[in-house]
């Protein structure tokens, strides 16, 4: 019966050794990967202002409309970098510090929280290996029967025994308590990190539609009229028809006068 019983114990305290594992390895997972997204999210706002760069140096060569309608274009994608930089998420935080305090850090913090558990584990199965000792140490000794060894081996165990269960009871209650945190800490660092994203990608939208309707404001046909005559200067027309003139033969400008 005790036998059983040990027995049962044990394959509770591996299904829990499991279960923190589980958490270790998945957690410091999660951990890396979300800090190397916010490592490319802060690295994002480099190439950005490099891209904005380039497009107000090439608007600057181009005629009016198509000029305008990009450097809008460039102060509205400056803007939501700002936005993704520096803008006022909450409590003065910025987007890539939000990530990291709400997002990171909680994760990263149960490398510690996992140490205490498998330091309470450690505890409870010294206490299991103690009274496992002490029962097979009866068994030998209700074996060879002397009476005196028996009553001092029953005792030994009952110590060992009340000794398991009380670490059990305390482990049961701290995993139980470790596995609540958890899936509470799982609800509330996800949250966090999708809240934080909509609010910066409802704000993306909003400057993305001004940028797209600004790029459709560009005039073609006035840009079009603006490169031609700045091919053809306002006296051409003038000094084609000259030329055109002094290409005549002498019968092609007698025939010419005479028609006026």
């Amino acid at each position: 019966m005790l036998r059983r019983s040990l027995e049962n114990r044990d394959a509770q305290t591996r299904q829990l050794q499991d279960a923190v594992t589980n958490v270790e390895k998945h957690f410091g997972e999660l951990c890396q990967i979300f800090a190397a997204y916010v490592r490319k999210t802060a690295r994002l706002r480099d190439k950005a202002d490099l891209l904005v760069n380039e497009i107000n140096v090439y608007a600057s060569t181009e005629t009016p409309k198509l000029k305008q309608g990009l450097k809008t274009f460039a102060d509205e994608f400056a803007k939501l970098q700002d936005y993704r930089q520096a803008e006022v998420l909450k409590n003065n935080e910025q987007k890539v510090e939000r990530l990291e305090a709400k997002v990171v850090e909680p994760l990263k913090a149960y490398g510690t929280i996992v140490k205490m558990k498998r330091d309470d584990l450690k505890a409870t199965l010294t206490a299991r290996n103690r009274e496992a000792k002490q029962l097979t140490q009866l068994e030998r000794t209700r074996q060879r029967n002397p009476s005196d060894r028996h009553v001092i081996a029953e005792t030994e165990l009952q110590r060992a025994t009340m000794d398991a269960a009380r670490t059990s009871r305390h482990l049961e209650e701290t995993i139980d308590s470790f596995e609540k945190q958890k899936i509470k800490d799982i609800k509330t660092i996800f949250s966090e990190f999708i809240t934080i994203e909509m609010l910066f990608h409802g704000k993306a939208l909003e400057v993305y539609t001004a940028a797209y309707q600004n790029i459709q404001k560009i005039d073609e046909e006035e840009d079009l009229e603006v490169f031609r005559n700045s091919l053809y200067p306002p006296d051409y027309s003038s000094r084609l028809d000259i030329v055109r003139a002094n290409s005549k033969s002498p019968l092609q400008r007698s025939l010419s006068a005479k028609a006026y």
